[in-house]
């Protein structure tokens, strides 16, 4: 990977953190939000699920036209409106405004995950992609290890002011705007020559082929079963458990850090052993995982943190080599309309997580979260259906993929030297 791509990397990588920080802060913040509206844990996972859903209709309007345009340009449209949504969620004085500001920075956010894939994908040939996906993706952990604990920390620090962490996300991506727009390069490869017949030929497309089809499918599904133990592990941890809000943070630290050594290991390991025997293990194993997490025992915080630093781990592993393996089933010309339909149903998918968990949990005057482990459950079933889903989908790009690989080493070992 020679330096310029590197800096490609690391550009995307900040976007990321940014964009998905946004999204992250929120959950841990329901330890805030929901005194300070005294609101309920249903009106609190509606806060969530705004951005979600906003994002997954502005994906699958944006599919449409995409590919016909230049992917830096999209990229820098969309980031500039999610800032300007972000940075509204930082002033938003009641209930109202701050769900409205949720909706905005969905619009644009469900963009900017699209875009960042298809140009990594763009970029990087598929026997290069995971080792990519793992750089660029590593920002979920980057959020986990600096984003989230000094967030909180900053949220205490100023009173437990909510606002904080929003206008501190709008600030860093303001200043990475002009940086982006020097060093990404402009992107026209994919646009096609022939003119589609109707600007809803991407999602026709989508539809018809079954390969496709399958994978949104099992995107949406991976993604809900991830999501659903979320919104709820901050109160569940302080309020069940008796942790405080000032060791709650090192949860997102230690996992953030676990995450970012997977990301580096497994996407580099998945490059030479399979994508999906490195996505079906890490699932299997995080299933036990969240068994843990939401029946979790009585002991002492040291082993919480080692828990969730596994669960980290599992799910960052599932994630990279979903989305290399996703990202393949569709031609360069499509991948921009595809992957933000993808990223659409990856929306909806935690939309309907945090939906479903604020249904069947609910908190009594203490504080308490009561029926947890039940979502526990649900997560663990979905996973259960994405992980058989994706075997069947992607068990034959990988080993075709495998096969070409190995025939060009061949080759090139067996041709003489000029």
């Amino acid at each position: 990977m020679n330096r310029k791509e590197r800096i490609i990397l690391f550009l995307l990588a900040a976007l990321n953190f940014t964009h998905i920080l946004d999204f992250m802060i929120m959950m841990p913040l329901s330890n805030y939000l929901i005194p300070y509206f005294k609101i309920s844990s249903f009106q609190f996972s509606i806060l969530v699920a705004s951005y979600s859903v906003s994002a997954f209709f502005s994906g699958l309007a944006i599919a449409m036209v995409i590919d016909r345009f230049d992917r830096k340009k999209s990229l820098l449209i969309a980031y500039v409106g999610f800032l300007l949504g972000t940075l509204a969620c930082g002033i938003a004085p009641t209930y109202g405004l701050l769900l409205a500001a949720r909706i905005v920075s969905g619009l644009f956010g469900g963009i900017i995950g699209a875009q960042v894939l298809s140009i990594v994908a763009d970029l990087f040939s598929y026997e290069r992609r995971g080792r990519a996906m793992g750089a660029v993706m590593s920002a979920f952990a980057a959020a986990s290890i600096l984003g989230v604990p000094i967030s909180l920390y900053l949220t205490n620090l100023f009173k437990f002011n909510w606002h904080i962490p929003f206008l501190l996300i709008g600030s860093l991506g303001v200043l990475l705007v002009p940086f982006v727009s020097k060093f990404i390069p402009v992107m026209k490869g994919h646009i096609s020559v022939t003119k589609p017949n109707s600007i809803f030929d991407s999602l026709v497309t989508v539809c018809r082929v079954p390969e496709q089809r399958s994978a949104l499918i099992f995107s949406g599904l991976l993604m809900m079963g991830h999501f659903l133990i979320i919104p709820f592990i901050n109160p569940y941890m302080e309020f069940n458990k008796g942790f405080s809000k000032s060791l709650i943070p090192m949860i997102y630290l230690f996992g953030g850090i676990a995450s970012m050594l997977s990301a580096v290991f497994l996407g580099r390991f998945s490059d030479k052993a399979g994508k999906l025997p490195v996505f079906l293990w890490s699932v299997f194993l995080s299933l036990f995982m969240v068994l843990i997490i939401t029946k979790m025992p009585n002991v002492h915080f040291a082993i919480v943190l080692g828990f969730f630093a596994l669960w980290f781990m599992m799910a960052t592993g599932r994630a990279i080599t979903a989305q290399a393996m996703i990202s393949e089933v569709v031609r360069s010309e499509q991948r921009g309309s595809f992957m933000s339909v993808n990223g659409s149903v990856q929306q909806l998918g935690s939309g309907i997580a945090a939906l479903s968990a604020g249904a069947i949990v609910f908190t009594d005057r203490s504080g308490k979260i009561s029926n947890y482990n039940w979502v526990g459950y649900l997560s663990i079933a979905v996973l259960l259906s994405s992980m058989l889903l994706g075997r069947f989908i992607f068990k034959r790009i990988d080993k075709a993929d495998t096969r070409v690989v190995t025939e060009k080493e061949l080759l090139q070992e067996t041709t003489p030297l000029s």
